[in-house]
């Protein structure tokens, strides 16, 4: 550690209790395509920082982060998993300095896109990791783009340099023009494939080369840059210095004029330019092979935010007016629960940042969805699978918290006083559902109460009942999604269920516009029941959901009839008039109605909405919507004739071909309805050799001649109960 005088002076906003102040702490994510890295980036990352001293292996499965016995089965991160690790780096402004990070190592799979999306919407910063090979793949682009919507700011690693084919330069190419990030290296490799035995470190101009002695990559000496690699060198630094130059006049100034940009000026605008989040400093490595770890390390210390850097959180008042929450642990508790875990040892976990105050055991929090106190029995921080008890937790910490009741995903947990909710995570809409049901009636109550504790925990995973047959249904994001919430109920629950066929989520919208009248006019007598309500309804942009307009003049219908007229909207848009399923991309605005004194009231204007919708419906040339994916697959150049064929079999459109190394990426998009199997059907068509991705990506009209059969489908249920 520094010497006292030479430590940066720390923020009021510290509690003496710290264990670690707001200004060495960073709260970082790594996140990326499946297979680019992640885990083993993690790994490498906790040895280093020496929270473990032997490095584990995906394919052995013992990694920390990937402890579920599904992860370590399939080698793949199906939940993110946190953990903390302490790093003192040896330069810049916090040299010296031991510093606390703590990481969330987030899935890759598109099926599990909600761990990344809920963990980076309480993260200040990520690493993102990419393949050397590959560059920008698909879920590459998905998690960039989750970046961008909570506004993480970012470093990125070039992974797996030691790779046949690896090429630094072509990712930094994809990253700038795929994902548009204003990308710079700020090392360069040194070698590539059998040959990468080090990087170019462009901002002190020197040559960080492991040693070949020690496999654990922890040794490595700092040499002046060889001559056949120093012009190359001076060729990016002067286009770092150029990228930095748009971020600060000073240094814009000194390059203008020709002068040297020192090395600490240089460190403050790459710090400087990377929380404004539109600069990404670049950073080659092989985390397999135990190189450029450290670097990547000293770049979350010396360019990533600590919390009293990272954009200030909007937290929302009943008024609708807002408040800017800022790092401080003397303010009123605040913070955000953004997942649920049961745990067989714990009992329920709730993940929360606390992102204002402190937080002590025993306090209660209320929560402003429910207008209920939580008492908060117990406190843990986390280290992948295991828990740590603390008394206490300040702003900017992440932990799990013991003994809150009735909370989701997404809830705010503040100070009585402050009665304010901070913006929760959102997350995409589940694509397949099937039925599940238990192989025997004794297990009829075990698989209800595993279903719901898992529907808590995800909030992708959709549960619901077929009131005319009775069975279970549930949805998620894939088929891996729905196979591994089998597998969970069969270990955790120990319950053995059969699957129906996984069915597809369709969606309908309108395609031309229409007006509806509702009324719900009952007289017994006594006080009867009125409701009238009139829209006009017409197709919204494509992707922009719904949206419901009052233009109510002259207070034909009371405002306080307005809500429930609106809830019956939104009620009669889950089941469309085509084949029964959600209505999206509309617009609806509430243009007349009448009221009655005495017989009015919410449910006769709620049941109003609901008529004058599917009145209005019948008009507007409904069409029926199926999801459709995109797909990427990788094959050897002598199987791409067959694997495009079966795509275009699949209802496919190509998108575009691209060889790299002696492998075809092809890129298409195809129906969702058309892929189950298709990890049998591409293994089959390339001997094993072929490897695919996909997630979701648009909606798109039924062609006519499947809609009859779908439209049947979707009633044959019904028709069978009559």
């Amino acid at each position: 550690m520094s010497d006292a005088a030479t430590l940066p002076a720390l923020s009021p906003a510290n509690s003496p209790s710290r264990r670690f102040p707001l200004e060495y702490t960073r709260n970082i994510g790594i996140a990326a395509h499946i297979d680019a890295g992640k885990t083993t980036t993690t790994e490498r990352v906790l040895f280093y920082a020496g929270v473990i001293h032997k490095m584990g292996d995906v394919h052995d499965g013992n990694t920390v982060t990937d402890w579920m016995e599904q992860e370590r089965e399939r080698g793949i991160t199906i939940t993110a998993a946190a953990i903390s690790a302490g790093w003192t780096t040896k330069e810049g402004q916090w040299a010296n300095i031991a510093h606390t990070i703590n990481i969330i190592d987030t899935p890759g799979h598109v099926d599990f896109t909600a761990e990344v999306e809920r963990s980076l919407r309480v993260l200040d910063g990520a690493i993102a990791v990419f393949c050397a090979v590959a560059g920008v793949q698909p879920q590459s682009e998905t998690v960039w783009r989750q970046m961008n919507k909570y506004r993480v700011c970012r470093v990125a690693y070039v992974n797996k340099m030691d790779r046949t084919g690896a090429n630094f330069f072509k990712a930094l190419d994809d990253i700038r023009n795929k994902l548009k990030g204003n990308a710079h290296p700020l090392f360069i490799p040194y070698g590539a494939a059998d040959t990468f035995n080090g990087v170019i470190d462009l901002v002190k101009m020197v040559l960080c080369e492991y040693d070949p002695t020690d496999a654990s990559g922890v040794r490595f000496h700092e040499k002046p840059i060889p001559e056949s690699h120093l012009a190359e060198a001076k060729l990016w630094r002067e286009k770092l210095i150029e990228g930095l130059a748009d971020f600060d006049d000073a240094l814009a100034e000194k390059f203008l004029d020709g002068k040297e940009v020192s090395i600490d000026e240089m460190r403050k605008v790459i710090r400087k330019a990377t929380l404004t989040e539109n600069f990404v400093g670049v950073i080659p490595g092989s985390a397999l092979k135990n190189k450029g770890v450290q670097m990547v390390l000293d770049a979350v210390v010396n360019y990533l935010p600590n919390p009293l850097e990272a954009r200030p959180m909007l937290a929302h008042k009943d008024d609708e007016t807002t408040v800017d929450i800022v790092a401080d642990d003397k303010h009123k508790p605040i913070g955000l629960v953004f997942k649920l875990w049961t745990d067989q040892f714990v009992g329920r976990l709730v993940f929360f940042r606390l992102y204002a105050g402190t937080l002590k055991k025993g306090d209660s929090m209320y929560n402003p969805r429910t207008r209920r106190t939580e008492r908060i029995s117990r406190l843990l921080f986390l280290k992948a699978d295991e828990r740590v008890d603390v008394d206490a937790i300040y702003s900017g910490e992440i932990c799990a918290v013991v003994g809150a009741k009735d909370v989701v995903t997404g809830d705010t947990l503040c100070h009585e006083d402050l009665d304010l909710r901070l913006e929760p995570p959102t997350f995409p809409e589940p694509v397949i559902s099937m039925s599940i049901e238990p192989k025997t009636k004794a297990d009829q109550e075990k698989l209800s109460i595993g279903l719901q504790r898992l529907a808590s925990e995800d909030p992708t995973f959709r549960l619901t009942s077929n009131p005319e047959t009775g069975q279970t249904i549930i949805a998620g994001m894939g088929e891996l999604h729905l196979e591994i919430i089998r597998d969970r109920l069969f270990r955790e629950f120990k319950v053995e269920a059969d699957a129906g066929r996984p069915q597809i989520a369709y969606r309908e919208t309108i395609t031309g516009s229409s007006e509806g009248v509702g009324k719900f006019i009952r007289q017994s007598g006594g006080k009867g029941q009125y409701g009238h309500v009139e829209i006009k309804l017409e197709p919204n942009a494509k992707g922009k959901g719904i949206e419901i307009i009052n233009e109510i003049v002259g207070g034909v219908i009371p405002k306080e009839f307005i809500k429930p007229s609106i809830e019956g909207i939104e009620e009669a848009a889950k089941g469309g008039v085509v084949a029964g399923y959600p209505v999206i991309d509309f617009k609806a605005s509430i243009v007349f109605g009448s009221f009655h004194e005495v017989d009015s009231n919410e449910m006769a204007f709620k049941m109003a909405g609901i008529f004058a919708f599917k009145d209005a419906m019948k008009n507007c040339k409904p069409i029926l919507l199926e999801p459709i994916m995109k797909v990427e697959v990788v094959t050897p150049s002598e199987y791409q004739g067959d694997i495009v064929g079966d795509l275009n079999r699949r209802r496919g459109q190509i998108q575009g071909m691209e060889t790299k190394n002696g492998l075809v990426y092809i890129n298409a998009n195809v129906p969702l309805e058309t892929m189950f199997g298709y990890s049998t059907d591409v293994r089959s068509l390339s001997k094993g050799r072929a490897s695919y991705t996909m997630e979701p990506s648009h909606f798109e009209q039924v062609p006519h001649s499947l809609l009859t059969k779908i439209v049947e489908s979707s009633t044959k249920t019904a028709a069978r109960t009559i």
